[in-house]
């Protein structure tokens, strides 16, 4: 909720913010997230297909989901945002258009490290849309600590942790 938004106002939809710092400069996570081969090592279990960069649709593929999902970049700033939109559960979201996820890197402690956070919104205020919300939001939580371990030790925390 907004400032500017009456806590009585009834609630039009969901939506949710995660973060976490990395202790790498904005340019080294930035790549690792728009970079298909560094985000397949980490984050997307079955691999991931495509750069991301504004305009284009590249796939993700998980273990624990499997089957490729598309992936619209909408907008990509380098070192900045990158803001996409996917498809989710049916009943979970207006429309076909699915849920915006945004990620933005701020460079903090003088550029040395990086505060990513990952805001996702378009949620249905309803059952179905509260149970996808939630567990997605559990999955970019997971995505930030494997991002985190993998710039800072090389670890994959991902690997079979979904099987």
């Amino acid at each position: 909720m907004t400032e500017s938004q009456n806590p009585n106002d009834p609630l039009e939809e969901l939506r949710y913010e995660v973060f976490g710092f990395i202790s790498r400069p904005v340019a080294d996570v930035y790549q690792a997230v728009a970079d298909p081969e560094q985000l397949s090592e980490y984050f997307t279990t079955g691999g991931a297909q495509g750069r991301l960069e504004t305009g284009a649709t590249v796939t993700w593929d998980f273990a624990d989901f499997p089957g490729a999902f598309p992936v619209e970049v909408v907008q990509a700033e380098r070192d900045r945002l990158i803001s996409i939109r996917w498809a989710n559960a049916p009943g979970s979201v207006a429309d076909d258009a699915g849920t915006l996820v945004e990620f933005t890197f701020t460079p903090v402690d003088g550029g040395a490290r990086t505060k990513v956070t990952v805001t996702e919104s378009a949620w249905l205020p309803t059952p179905a849309g509260a149970q996808a919300a939630f567990g997605n939001c559990m999955g970019w939580t997971g995505m930030l600590a494997a991002l985190k371990v993998w710039l800072e030790h090389g670890i994959v925390l991902r690997d079979e942790f979904y099987r």
